[in-house]
């Protein structure tokens, strides 16, 4: 599998899951797997980095 089509594919798991916990979870199902990836991760610079892309051009 292509990466393009597992990043498409990632889109579309996170996308569901977040249909699936619903507006009133929704803040709380990003944070909490937010969290998780970042423990994944090991690395708080790299999490913190990402944490600012992510604010970036939300509109």
């Amino acid at each position: 599998m292509s990466e393009e089509a597992m990043t498409e594919r990632l889109w579309e798991q996170l996308a569901e899951a977040i249909a699936a916990a619903g507006p009133e979870r929704e803040a709380l199902f990003l944070a909490k797997l937010a969290l998780l990836l970042g423990r994944e991760l090991g690395d708080t610079e790299r999490v913190a980095a990402a944490i600012g892309v992510a604010l970036k051009d939300l509109d």
